[in-house]
This record gives structure tokens, sequence and C-alpha cells, in this order.
């Protein structure tokens, strides 16, 4: 037991030390040499990002050219790096996955040696960075829909002093905290460094996926061709989405139960598995000795994720 825990520790070790030097160290070279750069002339990094068209998916060369002929995959994984707010590279989120995938099979070949319980651990260990992305963002989306009513108050009020409003989104960039206020910046930015405002404020819709920031960029864009008043405008867009924030929020209680019941039935069955191994190891002992054990294990996993999937699916309200 004692040589197969070393060897996978050795074998991780391995697989960590080598994403180290092909991927984090190149980029921490690079961006080091950018910012060393660009420090004379006293510019602020988020600007940087605005001049400089990071096309590159990976800084790998081999792997870039691979992910430019897989646009449909490409494609969809920048997208939600991006709305994630984080700023590696395709490349290096694959990278991610595949180590992670590779430590799981790896660990399950060495403890049960059976392909299928490596390929399970396999399929899971790469599913790990991908659910970490994807809680992240909807975290960064929740604070985003919580903040942007502030921010469309603060627009309102700067119009009603006589500011224009392209100085109304510089205040919110200064004013708010991230997300928002890093959206709003961004914006801000492009539209001074020559891209037209229409076209700054549909970026950022579609870099943001959330319904009320595409409600305020229509709103503006069409007043921009109709005329009016926008501050009144934007009051009014305000107010309905603390209206909406307001009916999320009575969701979240009607569906309280639910989602508690969800997370006890999720949670019980590992939960006790633990209590067991603890209590009475020889009684448990047979699950990863036996080949039918195994095979138990992993019907067992299978319906338990499978039953996860649907108690999260019956317990989500879309309003």
């Amino acid at each position: 037991m004692t040589f197969v825990l070393a060897t996978f520790v050795i074998a991780l070790t391995a697989m960590f030390g080598t994403y180290w030097l092909l991927v984090l160290r190149p980029e921490t070279a690079d961006r080091t040499a950018a910012v060393a750069r660009l420090r004379d002339y006293r510019v602020q990094h988020e600007k940087a990002n605005l001049v400089v068209d990071e096309t590159r998916l990976s800084h790998i060369p081999l792997l870039d050219r691979l992910l430019r002929k897989r646009q449909n995959v490409a494609g969809p994984v920048e997208q939600l790096l991006v709305e994630a707010g984080l700023t590696i590279t395709v490349g290096t989120f694959v990278l991610m996955v595949a180590v992670a995938a590779a430590a799981g099979g790896v660990a399950a070949w060495m403890l049960t040696g059976m392909f299928s319980a490596a390929a399970v651990l396999a399929l899971l260990g790469g599913l790990v960075p991908y659910l970490v992305v994807k809680r992240k963002r909807a975290v960064r989306l929740r604070v985003f829909e919580e903040q942007f009513p502030e921010a469309i108050d603060l627009i309102s009020r700067a119009l009603r002093a006589g500011h224009a409003f392209t100085t109304g989104l510089g205040m919110v960039a200064e004013e708010i905290p991230a997300p928002v206020g890093q959206e709003f910046r961004r914006l801000y930015d492009e539209q001074n460094f020559g891209m037209s405002l229409p076209d700054a404020m549909r970026a950022m819709a579609h870099r943001v996926p959330v319904l009320d920031a595409r409600f305020f960029v229509t709103a503006v864009l069409t007043q921009r061709e109709s005329g009016g008043n926008l501050s009144e405008v934007l009051d009014n867009l305000a107010s309905v989405m603390r209206e909406r924030f307001k009916l999320k929020r009575q969701i979240r209680v009607i569906s309280a139960h639910g989602r508690i019941s969800a997370w006890v039935l999720s949670c019980l069955p590992p939960a006790l598995a633990a209590v067991l191994f603890i209590l009475s190891p020889d009684f448990m002992r047979i699950l990863w000795e036996e080949p039918l054990g195994l095979r138990l294990v992993l019907i067992a996993v299978t319906l338990q994720i499978v039953g996860t999937f649907i108690i999260s699916r019956m317990v989500r309200i879309e309003y």
C-alpha cells in the first residue's frame, strides 16, 4: 500500500511539474515582460489588455494551432472563461482538465487495477476544473445582478447633474467594485480607445449574459436612436431590476425546502459510507477488495450523480 501511494505521489508531482514547466512558467514570463514594457508609460494593466488583442488560445504553439482548428470547442470554453472573469487561456484550461483527468485515472488504476474504475475516476477528475469554473461564473453573475441596479442609478444621477453618458460610465467604473466596475471600466476604455459606443455596449452584453445587462444596452441604444429622457428611462429600468431581484429572492425562499432535501439526499449516501468505513472498516473492505464490490461502487456513484442532477433540475425554477 505504501508503494502504491508513493508511486501515485511521484506520478502526480511529475504531471504538475510538467504543467508548470510548459504552461504556467511561459505565461508568467510573458506577463512579466509585458508589464515591464508598459511600466515606463505608466499605463494601467487593465487598459493595456484593451490595446493588445490577445488572440492566442495557448502559449504552447502546437496546442494553439490545434485549438484554432477546433473552434467549436475552443469558442464556448473561451466564452465560459470570460464570463467567469478568469484571465487564463483556453489552452491552460484544457491542460488543467487533462492533468486532473490523468491524476484521477492513475490513482484509480494504482488502487484497484481496473480499467473501468480508472476511466470513471478520470472522467470525474476532468470534470472538477469545469465545475470550479462554472461555480465561479455563477457567483460572478449573481454578484453582477446584485450590483447592477446601483450602477444604473449612479448613471442616472450623473445625467441629471448634467454630465455626459460616457462620464457616467467612468463614474461607475471608479465607484462600483468588481465585477460591475470591472465591466464598466472595460466598456469606458473601449469607447475611449476608438470603438463606437453601440459596439462597445453590445460587446459588454455578450461578455455578461445577464438579462438586466441586455435590458440596459437595449434601452440606451433605443434612446440614442429615438431620443427621450435617458435619465428617466434608467430610473424605470433600475426599478424593474430591483423588482425582478425581489421576485428571485421570494422564489428562493419558496424553493428552500426542496433545495435542502436535495442536499440531504445527495450527501447522505457518501456520509453514511464514510461513517461505516470509520466504525467498521472490515465490513467495508469488501467493496474495494472484491471485483463485484468495485462494480457495485461504480454503479452506486453513477446513480448518485444522475439522481443529484435530476433533483437539481427539479428545484431550479426559471423566472
